[in-house]
């Protein structure tokens, strides 16, 4: 065997041995390994947000079945990619989690260019949680309801703010679509997460929000938010009063947004599909799937095959809204 023969040898075996020390870096419980020390959630928005609940949720219920602390970080920016790449760069160790969504995932064609490339560097291991957003209005604008929503932002172009998370994020997202369906001619104020942005709906500095159930369920049952619409099928079991969009007279105003559980694409193979397996047993608990109906979502817990190709079928849907709408971000 030549020297150089011999160096290639030794670095393949240096490459499958910390390739093993990766994926065995969890400690054995007798099937497949638990975390063997803390395990980090990051939430790529700011506290307080339906991600952030669900993260905390989720951080509970895995540190009682692991035996090991699960925390959360917030790390916001940039529509949630600050975290995004955080997360991507994090060693391949499975010791970092990211509570994802569609901005993560399916709407980051508004940016023309990202550090990162999330298709490719962050995977899905599953669908947390899907939920209808709410159209919510400060208790201020003469409005009751969506088509008396529209006919005043066409009247009066340019007088409705609605306010996002971020470009490109759920909320945002939902807004456009709304846009692009009733031809109203609103205006988007990004913010820096979702709380900043009701912290100014509530003040009356914007108008209007297209936000997640959770955010804003309690500002609507105390009367400071009114609720135009939800934008399912069926009327929220939290909201039951609300009107569906289609039933407010927008039948293709049908759309949900959604939370992901996703680590670096660097993570092993068999440490991914341990990390899918026991997240997905958490979801199905009886006592977290009541708890995210309280919030207004439903439990998804998709498999991985099943994980990736929903994804792909929403990022065609939001490539489409964001190419009709001339989306990007600055």
């Amino acid at each position: 065997m030549n020297r150089s023969t011999s160096r290639q040898l030794g670095l393949a075996a240096v490459a499958a041995l910390l390739l093993a020390g990766s994926a065995t870096a969890w400690a054995d419980d007798g099937a497949y390994p638990n975390p063997s020390r803390q395990v980090r959630i990051i939430v790529p928005f700011t506290a307080g947000g339906s991600s952030d609940v669900q993260a905390r949720m989720l951080a509970d219920k895995l540190g009682r079945m692991w035996g090991q602390p699960v925390v959360v970080e917030n790390k916001p920016g940039a529509g949630g990619h600050l975290g995004g790449k955080y997360v991507a760069d994090q060693p391949a160790d499975g010791y970092t989690l990211m509570v994802g969504s569609i901005g993560l995932h399916a709407a980051y064609g508004v940016y023309k260019k990202l550090p990162y490339d999330p298709a490719k560097e962050l995977r899905v291991v599953t669908v947390l949680a899907e939920m209808p957003h709410v159209v919510v209005a400060a208790p201020g604008l003469p409005v009751k309801n969506l088509q008396e929503l529209t006919a005043m932002a066409k009247k009066e172009a340019g007088s409705i703010n609605f306010g996002s998370a971020g470009v490109g994020s759920s909320v945002h997202m939902m807004g456009e679509l709304y846009k692009m369906q009733s031809g109203a001619p609103i205006v988007h104020v990004p913010y820096r997460g979702s709380s900043a942005a009701l912290n100014d709906l509530l003040g009356g500095q914007i108008q209007l929000m297209f936000e997640n159930p959770p955010t804003v369920l309690a500002h609507i049952k105390g009367g400071k938010l009114k609720a135009l619409a939800v934008t399912s099928k069926e009327r929220l079991a939290a909201l039951p009063d609300v009107p569906t969009a289609p039933e407010a007279g927008m039948k293709d105003y049908v759309a949900t947004s959604w939370t992901t559980v996703a680590v670096s694409s660097k993570v092993p193979e068999a440490v991914v599909q341990k990390i899918s397996a026991d997240v997905r047993k958490v979801i199905n608990t009886p006592e977290f799937r009541k708890g995210l109906q309280d919030q207004g979502m439903s439990a998804v817990a998709n498999s991985l095959p099943d994980a990736q190709a929903f994804v792909a079928r929403e990022k065609k849907r939001w490539d489409h809204v964001i190419a009709q709408g001339q989306i990007t971000a600055n």
